[in-house]
């Protein structure tokens, strides 16, 4: 079992950063591949970027390539996205997931023109 909490979400202006942090509970952290995903109003949830286990592989979505990277630290049970250069259209909840199984309760992200 893992619990997932996610934290870092505000208010930012067109251009800014976040940093999101996902902190994990439970002891099979580091075997799981994570994952950030959001859901704008209206829209669907959708993949934002990956990272494996190890964190020697990473992958994201086409719209934050360049933009957004995504790490891990298995020391402290943690993933991060660390989001540059924002833009309206970011705006959304984003949710961490470990592998397909565990979900977090979603931080708010809000990006003003």
């Amino acid at each position: 079992q893992v619990q997932l909490v996610e934290s870092g979400g505000g208010w930012v202006q067109a251009g800014g950063s976040l940093r999101l942090s996902c902190a994990a509970s439970g002891r099979t952290f580091s075997t799981y591949a994570m994952g950030w995903f959001r859901q704008a109003p209206g829209k669907e949830r959708e993949f934002v970027a990956r990272i494996s286990w190890s964190g020697a592989t990473t992958y994201s979505t086409d719209s934050v390539k360049g933009r957004f990277t995504i790490s891990r630290d298995n020391a402290k049970n943690t993933v991060y996205l660390q989001m540059n250069n924002l833009k309206p259209e970011d705006t959304a909840v984003y949710y961490c997931a470990a592998g397909s199984d565990f979900w977090g309760q979603g931080t708010q992200v809000t990006v003003s023109s």
